[in-house]
């Protein structure tokens, strides 16, 4: 799965604050990701990560020159 540093990364579940949208801070054996609703930073390990993925949304790089 192609999971980048700075996607927003939709899961099957929601956290306990209610949103279910969250930020990539650091990927590796366990991926860094942080609450867009609530700030909380928490460690998953890659594959649980990657199995509660419903949906990645990349940031268009917009227009580089």
């Amino acid at each position: 799965m192609d999971v980048r540093v700075g996607d927003k990364l939709q899961m099957k579940k929601s956290h306990p604050c209610g949103t279910n949208v969250f930020e990539v801070l650091r990927i590796g054996a366990d991926f860094k990701i942080r609450c867009t609703g609530c700030g909380r930073e928490v460690m998953v390990p890659r594959h649980k990560c990657e199995k509660n993925i419903r949906k990645i949304v990349r940031e268009s790089a917009g227009s580089e020159q």
